[in-house]
């Protein structure tokens, strides 16, 4: 049934989606399928398939119609208040932890590092994720990097609240999460100049450019993650011109980026006085991440 609704309005890859939709609300996997074939299903779930069924077919996109996604391997919370976490920034995520590891981060396998103890001498190291969402960012970077505390900020008290509830379901302790403040503003000054690594995903999006966005993205996700302003740079623009002033000698400012902004923003920074500055492709060859280093 799902899929058939699915089809007939035109949404795809139906068969997938209609998967997902069914183990959300069954609760059990496709492959378990078999095992309650033949059991009726209840009248709450029925309903509860329907109204899914419903917004998706409506245009809501999955992730929110879901509540969740997974990103690298962690499962997420996700509705309205927040960008829906994309495999781009995934990648963003993996050039961050490379970061790390050049400037000697201990590195270890995915999700490990939750449960893993601290083997620093010292403190453990601070790295931020500036503009959070989600928490997605913040959450992936602890799980791999174990003797780290990440601070993730947002202007939006909305997308905090949705991060908390993500920290939480994660059990990533060493995530920090404070008020609702402009980028740097929530961090501790304490920490200034000693930040080891710090990451964005701002939004990067030109106000002209609204109108060429996917219906699901413009219509639902929220505005203010996406769109910068005029020009669609000035949200990076600020954010290059302030992490000097964060970041430890040495240290990386790694940032998600459009690629017809990766030759704009490599001058900028360089203008700046970053030590480095590089633009890694995205798994599609797309430039998508900036890497600026502090001398």
């Amino acid at each position: 049934m799902a899929q058939r609704e699915l089809a007939r309005a035109g949404v795809g890859p139906a068969e997938a989606e209609a998967r997902f939709i069914v183990e959300h609300v069954s609760g059990y996997d496709t492959g378990e399928w078999l095992e309650i074939a033949d059991a009726a299903p209840p009248a709450r779930a029925e309903r509860e398939l329907r109204d899914l069924l419903r917004r998706r077919v409506a245009g809501e996109p999955l992730q929110y119609v879901l509540g969740g996604w997974e990103f690298r391997g962690l499962d997420l919370f996700v509705d309205r208040r927040v960008l829906i976490p994309r495999p781009e920034t995934e990648y963003v995520v993996e050039v961050a932890l490379e970061e790390a590891a050049r400037s000697g981060l201990r590195r270890s396998r995915r999700g490990v590092a939750f449960a893993e103890p601290s083997v620093a001498a010292a403190a453990p190291a601070p790295v931020a994720d500036i503009g959070t969402g989600s928490g997605a960012i913040a959450i992936a970077i602890a799980a791999e990097l174990p003797d780290v505390t990440v601070w993730a900020t947002d202007v939006s008290e909305d997308a905090l609240a949705v991060a908390r509830a993500n920290v939480s379901g994660c059990a990533a302790t060493r995530v920090r999460i404070g008020a609702a403040g402009d980028w740097f503003d929530p961090l501790p000054t304490a920490l200034r100049g000693s930040f080891r690594l710090i990451v964005s995903n701002p939004p990067y999006v030109a106000e002209h450019e609204v109108a060429g966005l996917p219906e699901e993205v413009a219509a639902h996700e929220p505005r203010g993650a996406l769109v910068s302003g005029p020009s669609g740079t000035e949200a990076i623009e600020t954010l290059l011109a302030r992490a000097p002033d964060w970041l430890a000698p040495g240290a990386s400012f790694v940032c998600e980026i459009a690629a017809h902004q990766a030759g704009a923003m490599v001058e900028h920074a360089r203008a700046l006085g970053y030590h480095e500055v590089i633009v890694r492709d995205d798994l599609t060859g797309r430039p998508r991440v900036l890497v600026a280093r502090a001398g």
